[in-house]
């Protein structure tokens, strides 16, 4: 089974198919629903200590924090490839 997956920073990913929003933790409501996961203990924290800037909320009730912007992720999930080559270094060879 191919199960496509994001990468949310920091070595971190998460599986698209169990991807419900990305969305700003700066309102009041994403802040209310980080504190009810809190609460619940259904908080993955991907930020390894930066300050979060995209919070994923996942179809299991559970939310993913990561450091990386929600546009950032919103483009690795339209495009993989390009992430994948993002990370991805350049051979030397490649400039030849």
């Amino acid at each position: 089974m191919n199960v496509a997956l994001v990468h949310v920073g920091f070595g971190n990913v998460v599986a698209l198919n169990r991807l419900l929003a990305i969305v700003a933790p700066e309102s009041a409501p994403v802040r209310r629903l980080m504190r009810h996961a809190a609460e619940r203990e259904l908080t993955i924290d991907a930020t390894c200590g930066h300050k979060t800037k995209a919070v994923l909320v996942l179809d299991t009730g559970a939310i993913v924090l990561s450091a990386l912007s929600p546009e950032t992720i919103a483009n690795r999930v339209r495009n993989p490839r390009d992430a994948r080559a993002e990370r991805e270094p350049r051979s030397e060879t490649e400039d030849l």
